[in-house]
C-alpha cells in the first residue's frame, strides 16, 4: 500500500512546489523528444491544473483502474478508428483523454472514479477540425464559452478524440490579381465570325466590362477592381444579373413610361452600349435583275478587313432577283445564328432588309414600312422608294432606299423624284416622333433623329468616257477629288437642290457603274456608258456629330451584276427613351431564321466532306 500510493505525493510534492511543476513540465518535453526525435511544432503544451483541495490520496485499485482506462481508449493515430487501443498509447506519453484534457500517468484518480486530466490547449479546442466528425457540437461546443476555457473544470466530457490541428509545411503561393478562370476572362470576347463593332476604345475597355456586367446600383458596394468584377461574373454567370424589383415592375409592351428602371431607360441603355453608340452596316446594291446569285454574300456583308461585326444590317436592292424570298435566306445563311430578320419590304423589284443581333431585339419597336413609286404609272414599280422607320431604345431610325430615274443629262427628273419621296413616304404611322418641333409636314427625313438614304441614284459624272478614263489613270492612292468635280449629285446637293441636310462620306473608290458582268472592265457594248458613281450612300441627324463614318467603300469581289455594291459602316449616337412606345416584343422571322441555319450547316458538312474526299483521293507514284 505504501508503495502504490508514493506517486500521489509525489504528485502533491510537486503541486505545492513551484520548482517541481516546472522540472515536471521538463520531463514531458523530454520523452516527446525521445518519442519523435524533436519536438513537433504542432504539439500542444498545457499547463498543469491546480490541485483542488479536497483530493486525497488514490488506493492501489485507483491506480489500476486508471492503467485500465488507458488501455481502453481508442486510438489516436487510426484515422478511421478501427484498430487496436494497445498500441496507441505509449507508457512513456501522454495521451488525450475524451472531453479535451491530457491523461498523464502521472495524474491521480478523483474520488469520484474519473481521473484528473490536463486541458487542452485553447486554440487547439477552438478549431474546427476538432468537432464532432458527424457535424453535431459536442457538449463542450454546447457549453458556455467561459465554462469551455476554464481550466479548474477537471470533469471528463464523453465525446470523441479531437486531434491537433494540422498546419501547412510552408508559406502558401501568392495569390494573382485576377481571380477569374480562364474561361470568364474570355467570356468577353465574341466568338472570331461575329464580334462586338469597333467603336470599343481600347482606352475604356475596363470601364466598358465593369458596367457591362452589371448596372451601377449592383456594384456600389463593391470595389472597382478586376478581382471583384470576375468574382461577382462566377456568381451570376456571364449575363447581366436581374433585380427583382425590374421583375415586379417591368413590361415587354407597354412598360413603366418612367424614365428610370424602364427598359428602353439610361440603365439598361448603359448596360448595353456603354459608349452609347451602336454599329449600322448599310449596303445598296443594284442586282440588274439577275436570277443567279453570288455563291457567297460573305464579302458583302462580312468583308474581311473589317474587325468587328455590327449591331444593325440594312440591305437595300434594286432591280432585284425575281425570287426575293430565296435573297433574304441567303442573306441569313450568310449573317448566321447571331443575327435575326427584324423586317423585309418592298416595292416591285425594291427590296429592303434590316437584321439586328438577336440580344437587342427586345429594345426595338415595331417596324413600320411605306412606299412611293415614282412612275407616271404606278403599276410600274421599278423607280421608286421603299422606307422602314422604328425607334432603338429612345433614338428613331429612318431607313429609306430608292431607285431614281435613269439617263444621263436627266437631273432635273431625278431632283422630282427626290422631292416627291420625302412628301409622300407617310412616316411614322403609330410610332412618337421623338422631337415633334423639329418636324415637318413636307419632309420626312425631319421626323427621325437618324436618317440613312441610299441606293442607285443615277447621277452621273459630266465628262466624256475617254476623259474619264484618262482621269482615272491618274489617280492614285484612293484620290478621287479629280473625278468628284465632275459629278452631278455632289453638285446638286452643294447648291441645296436635293437630299437638304445630308451628308456624305469622302469617296475613295472607282465608279461603280457600269461594267460587264463578270470582270472589271466597264461597258464595252454599243452604249460605251461612261462610268460613273450611281450607288450612293447618304445620311443626315438631327445633332451634330451624332453619325461617324468608320468606312465607305465598294465591294469589288462581286461581279455577277453591272453595279458594284457600296457599303457604308457607321457609329450612331443612341439616347435612352421611355417605354411608351410599341415594343417589337422579341419578334423576327423565325422560319427565315431556322432556313439560314440549316444551309449553313449544310454547306459546312459538304464543305467537309470535300475536303475528307480530296485528302483521300491523293494518288501515289512509284519510281
Amino acid at each position: 500500500m505504501e508503495s502504490t500510493a508514493r506517486p500521489s505525493r509525489a504528485l502533491q510534492t510537486s503541486l505545492a512546489d513551484p520548482e517541481s511543476t516546472k522540472e515536471h513540465n521538463e520531463g514531458l518535453k523530454n520523452t516527446a523528444r525521445n518519442a519523435k526525435g524533436d519536438i513537433s511544432p504542432y504539439q500542444p503544451w498545457p499547463l498543469l491544473p491546480r490541485r483542488s483541495k479536497s483530493s486525497k490520496s488514490v488506493s492501489a485499485e485507483e491506480a489500476v483502474s486508471t492503467r485500465r482506462l488507458r488501455n481502453s481508449e481508442e486510438s489516436l493515430s487510426d484515422p478511421v478508428e478501427t484498430s487496436s487501443s494497445t498500441d496507441s498509447l505509449k507508457e512513456d506519453r501522454a495521451a488525450p483523454a475524451p472531453g479535451g484534457f491530457v491523461l498523464s500517468e502521472d495524474a491521480p484518480i478523483r474520488p469520484d472514479g474519473d481521473s484528473y486530466a490536463r486541458p487542452v490547449s485553447a486554440v487547439s479546442a477552438g478549431c474546427p477540425v476538432f468537432r464532432d466528425r458527424s457535424g453535431s457540437p459536442s457538449e463542450s461546443d454546447k457549453r458556455p464559452h467561459s465554462r469551455q476555457s476554464d481550466p479548474t473544470d477537471h470533469r471528463a466530457r464523453p465525446t470523441k478524440v479531437r486531434l491537433s490541428p494540422v498546419q501547412p509545411a510552408g508559406t502558401l503561393p501568392a495569390l494573382g490579381k485576377s481571380f477569374a478562370s480562364a474561361s470568364l476572362k474570355a467570356a468577353n470576347r465574341i466568338d472570331g465570325d461575329c464580334v462586338d463593332y469597333g467603336a470599343l476604345a481600347r482606352e475604356k475597355l475596363g470601364e466598358r466590362l465593369h458596367r457591362n456586367l452589371s448596372d451601377s446600383r449592383l456594384l456600389e458596394n463593391m470595389g472597382s477592381d478586376s478581382a471583384s468584377v470576375s468574382s461577382m461574373r462566377s456568381t451570376y454567370s456571364v449575363l447581366s444579373p436581374i433585380r427583382p424589383q425590374d421583375v415586379r415592375n417591368r413590361s415587354f409592351l407597354e412598360g413603366s413610361v418612367l424614365g428610370s428602371g424602364a427598359l428602353l431607360g439610361a440603365e439598361e441603355l448603359d448596360r448595353h452600349f456603354p459608349d452609347r453608340r451602336a454599329g449600322i452596316y448599310i449596303a445598296t446594291w443594284n442586282m440588274q435583275g439577275e436570277k443567279g446569285l453570288p455563291a457567297n454574300l460573305d464579302d458583302l456583308l462580312l468583308p474581311p478587313d473589317t474587325e468587328f461585326a455590327q449591331d444593325f444590317y440594312v440591305i437595300g436592292v434594286q432591280e432585284g432577283c425575281p425570287d426575293r424570298r430565296e435573297w433574304e435566306t441567303r442573306l441569313q445563311e450568310t449573317l448566321g445564328p447571331y443575327y435575326v430578320m427584324l423586317y423585309a419590304a418592298s416595292h416591285g423589284v425594291l427590296y429592303l432588309t434590316v437584321f439586328v443581333r438577336r440580344d437587342l431585339i427586345w429594345f426595338c419597336s415595331e417596324v413600320e414600312h411605306a412606299t412611293v413609286t415614282t412612275r407616271i404609272i404606278s403599276q410600274i414599280k421599278t423607280k421608286g422608294a421603299v422606307g422602314l422607320a422604328l425607334t432603338f431604345f429612345g433614338t428613331s431610325f429612318l431607313f429609306i432606299t430608292s431607285h431614281f430615274t435613269s439617263g444621263d443629262a436627266k437631273v432635273y427628273e431625278r431632283v422630282l423624284d427626290y422631292n416627291k419621296i420625302v412628301e409622300a413616304l407617310a412616316l411614322p404611322k403609330g410610332l412618337p416622333d421623338t422631337n415633334p418641333y423639329r418636324s415637318t409636314a413636307s419632309d420626312v427625313t425631319t421626323r427621325f433623329d437618324q436618317v440613312f438614304w441610299f441606293g442607285d441614284f443615277n447621277f452621273r459624272l459630266c465628262k466624256d468616257r475617254v476623259d474619264v478614263e484618262a482621269i482615272m489613270k491618274r489617280t492614285a492612292d484612293g484620290k478621287m477629288g479629280p473625278l468628284l468635280e465632275h459629278d452631278q449629285l455632289s453638285k446638286e446637293m452643294k447648291e441645296g437642290s436635293i437630299f437638304k441636310g445630308f451628308q456624305e462620306a469622302p469617296i475613295h473608290f472607282l465608279p461603280t457603274y457600269k461594267f460587264d458582268i463578270g470582270c472589271d472592265v466597264y461597258d464595252t457594248t454599243s452604249k460605251q456608258r461612261t462610268p460613273s458613281y450611281t450607288d450612293r450612300i447618304v445620311f443626315r441627324s438631327r445633332q451634330a456629330d451624332d453619325i461617324r463614318v468608320v468606312k465607305y467603300t465598294s465591294c469589288s469581289s462581286i461581279k455577277t451584276s453591272d453595279h458594284r455594291p457600296v457599303v457604308g459602316v457607321f457609329q450612331v449616337k443612341l439616347r435612352p427613351g421611355r417605354d411608351n412606345i410599341p415594343l417589337g416584343a422579341g419578334q423576327f422571322d423565325r422560319v427565315l431564321y431556322l432556313e439560314g441555319i440549316r444551309r449553313r450547316i449544310t454547306r459546312e458538312l459538304k464543305r467537309r466532306e470535300a475536303m475528307k474526299n480530296q485528302r483521300s483521293s491523293s494518288v501515289c507514284t512509284v519510281s
